[in-house]
Order: structure tokens, then sequence, then C-alpha cells
């Protein structure tokens, strides 16, 4: 299957998402016979926010079929771990949570442990849990997330086990139940898959090629949560910057947020993660002009070496990168920037490193995700030689936290005595209010917890280094 061609060979055909909910049906017929009262399900997504909008999914689709959502381990029948296969310390801390859940299943046969998400498609993944995790009942990738009421019925019914793991291009499948883990926030994802191949990365190899979504039907569904009252919508992709790409819908990213800037309401709208390779003027513009967008773009770097950038297959370069930066600067004064950056990419030098350094002063990011280089089996990167010790690395990754440090810590002090639309998110552990504003930065302050959700002004009192602390405005 191409997942590059028409609409109708991406999307899961209305017939088969009939048959899961008559294999949802089944699984509750099951379990109300099984058990006295509803049974409970613990899910526990690693990862990106596109993982976690996996999650609410599968929650979905589990409520449905008659199971009761748990945040107690302890209590579950029924355990899934949506996994995550960017970092080896992801990859460890599933292992180490599935091999705690052996004494578990030993306590209660009937319990059911799942497994699926970006490390069970990967081959070695699979055969390592066959072989050392012979305790775990359904294993499934990330392509086939909607079969999981026709798995479930079959580890129930026949008592078999399940692995299924379909190589393939990926699919688009609309019209799962969510259960959404916030009343306010809601992800929505617009394209899936990944064509960059960046040497680094495992996401083209285990979640498919770019497919995106109907702009009509993700239009739709945003409508829906405004309606509902939701105040922030998150668009979701491994490159939304490629939205409408594969297949051609007539609507390019920048378009598309136009349109969903046209919709009626209070809310404001986020999207993750940009490539800078396929980030434009007229997304910018875009930007600067739809006043419901934040102000806020993650655009990832990397690396500031253009060396360093070409053995990792960004297809940018540096002054590229703080070319976009300028004019996203230019039009949007105001505007936010954080990003992802990788130290001690197999063979780069300090000098290079260096680089990435002098970009990062250069480029003033708010905030960064930085990440020691970490090899992913059936990666171009992790067949490079990689002299450099870890010990090396982890010098090179504080020496660029610490000018990272200093710069947000320029940036917080500058924003005191100004005052910020914040979305009210939670209660911090001091008891204080967080806040978010558009920028992304958490805004601390003193209120009712009947604020959380609702949009507030917060004049800004105090800073540090990360965040701020501030005080409500009547």
């Amino acid at each position: 299957m191409s997942a590059v061609s028409d609409k109708k060979r991406i999307t899961v055909p209305d017939e088969e998402i009939q048959r899961q909910r008559e294999y949802t049906q089944l699984v509750r017929s099951i379990v109300d016979r099984r058990f006295e009262s509803a049974p409970k399900a613990f899910v526990h997504t690693y990862g990106c926010q596109g993982n976690v909008s996996d999650g609410e999914r599968l929650k979905g689709m589990l409520e449905e079929m008659g199971y009761e959502l748990t945040e107690e381990l302890s209590e579950a029948d029924l355990v899934l771990y949506n996994t995550c296969a960017i970092r080896e310390h992801a990859e460890d801390r599933v292992f180490g949570n599935v091999g705690a859940l052996k004494s578990m299943k030993t306590a209660n046969k009937e319990m059911k442990i799942l497994l699926c998400g970006c490390m069970m498609q990967q081959e070695h993944v699979a055969d390592k849990i066959r072989k050392s995790y012979p305790f775990v009942d359904i294993v499934f990738g990330t392509h086939v997330i909607h079969r999981l009421p026709e798995f479930l019925y079959t580890s129930l019914s026949k008592g078999k086990k399940v692995y299924e793991l379909p190589e393939c291009d990926g699919y688009i499948t609309e019209e799962l139940p969510v259960h959404r883990d916030s009343s306010y926030k809601a992800w929505l994802p617009v394209m899936y898959g990944c064509n960059n191949f960046c040497s680094y990365c495992i996401v083209p190899y285990v979640r498919g090629r770019e497919r995106s979504r109907d702009p009509e039907v993700v239009i739709e569904e945003a409508k829906q949560l405004v309606a509902q009252g939701y105040k922030e919508i998150t668009l979701l992709g491994q490159n939304v910057n490629s939205y409408g790409k594969y297949p051609d819908y007539g609507c390019n990213f920048a378009q598309l947020l136009r349109r969903l800037n046209d919709i009626e309401g209070d809310f404001i709208i986020r999207f993750m993660t940009s490539h800078p390779k396929d980030c434009t003027y007229e997304l910018l513009d875009a930007m600067a002009e739809c006043e419901k967008v934040a102000k806020h773009l993650h655009l990832p770097f990397q690396s500031g070496s253009n060396r360093v950038l070409d053995a990792m297959n960004r297809r940018y370069t540096r002054e590229k990168y703080l070319g976009l930066l300028n004019y996203a600067y230019s039009v949007m004064p105001d505007l936010s920037v954080t990003s992802d950056v990788i130290v001690g990419f197999p063979g780069e030098t300090y000098d290079e490193f260096r680089e990435t350094v002098t970009l990062v002063e250069e480029a003033k990011f708010t905030s960064m995700y930085t990440f020691i280089y970490s090899p992913r089996e059936g990666t171009v990167a992790a067949k490079l030689p990689d002299p450099i010790s870890k010990e090396e690395k982890g010098k090179w990754f504080r020496e660029l936290l610490d000018a990272q440090e200093k710069i947000a810590a320029k940036r917080t002090a500058s924003m005191v005595g100004k005052t910020y639309r914040v979305l009210c998110e939670s209660v911090s552990k001091g008891g204080l209010i967080e806040g978010r504003t558009q920028g992304n930065i958490i805004i601390e302050f003193p209120a009712d917890t009947s604020v959380i959700g609702s949009f507030r002004e917060v004049k800004v009192t105090e800073s540090l280094t990360w965040i701020l602390r501030g005080e409500l405005q009547q």
C-alpha cells in the first residue's frame, strides 16, 4: 500500500471500523459476564504528544468495551503500555515496568497485559518480548491501534496471544472514540508519519510515511472541540509543516491555520512539531496574522554545525535556520521560540559543538529540549563511529545548559511588570495556580481553583530562571 497516492487508500474503510465496533460489543458482553463490576484498565503512555493522543483513543476504545480507567496499577485487570522508541532511556523504563508485572500476572491469571506503540514496531523489541516476557498477552504496532477490540476479543475468548506488527506505510483512522485527559486542552492530530529520515531518528520506520487528514474533517473536529468548551487546541504531526503534501488536499498547513483561526469562539491554537526545511514565510505570516494562533514556534535545530546537520540529513543550514528566525521575529516581535538540540552526535567535535552554543546565543530561545545522542538500532547514525566518551558529552551538555539558562533568565526578567493573558491549567506543588502564556511560559499566582480551564490576565511580579510569579488582575 502506498501512503502517497490517494485518500481512499490510506484511510481505514468504514467497513473495518464497523467490524471493530462489533468486536467492541463482543468484548463488552464477555467482561459483563466475567466480572461482577466493571474491570479496571491502567493505561500509561510514554513519549511524545502524538503518543499521548493515541493513548486517549486507546482509552476511549477500552471504555466502550466496558472497562473503567484507573490511575492505580495495583487495581488493574488490564494493563496497557503505549511505548516510545525515541530514546534509549524510555525503552529501558518500559522493559523494567513490564518485568515488574510478572508477579501481578502470577497472582491474577485473568489479568491482561498489552504493549503497543513505537517500540513494538521494531522487530528486535518484539523478539525480546516474545522470548523474555512470555506473560505479555497482546503486542501490536502503531498502524493497527484501531484493531484493539479485535485483539482483546481474541485474547479473552480464546486465550491466544496476539502479535500484530504489520510493516506498511501507515493509515489514517477516523471515528475512533476518544477519552480526553483534559476538559480544556485538546490534542488534534492533523497528519501522521514522516518522510524526512534524519539519520538519528527511528520515527519514519515505526510511524510510516507522511499522510494528512482531510482538512474538512480536521476543521469539523476543531469546531466540535470549541463547542465543547476547549480553550487550547494543539495540532499534532511528526512534521506539521508538511501537512497537505501527501496526499494533496489543496490545503497546506498555513492555509489550514487560517481556516481554523476563522472558527468562532475564544480559544488558542498551538502546533508541533515543525521542521526547519519546510518552515516557510507563508506559514510565519499566517502565524502573525491569525489572532488565535499562539505566538510560539517550536522549531528544532538539532545542531549549529553545517557539517553535523548534513550528517544528520536535516537538509537545511545554520544560515537558513537563523534566516527563518530573523524573519519570524520581524513579523512577530514577541514571538517565543523553543527548540530541540542533540549533543554529541557521532563524529561531532568540540569546535562543532561550540557552533551549537553560538547559535543558541544568537537565537535566544525561550527554552530548549536538550538530549545527549542516543543510538537507535536501524538508523544510519547508529552505524557511525562515535569516539567521544559519555563523560565528555556530559560536560558539553552542561555547558549548553548553562548558556541557555542565562538566556532564559534574562528573558523572564524582561517580563516583570508586564501583564499576560494566560490559560490557567493546574495547581503547582506549592499550592499556586499555574497558567501558561501564549509563548508557552508558566506563570504561578495565587487564585482559587475555580479559574482552572479559563483565560485570565496575570501581572508578572517576579522572575525565576524558567518560570514567572505573578498576581491575578481583576
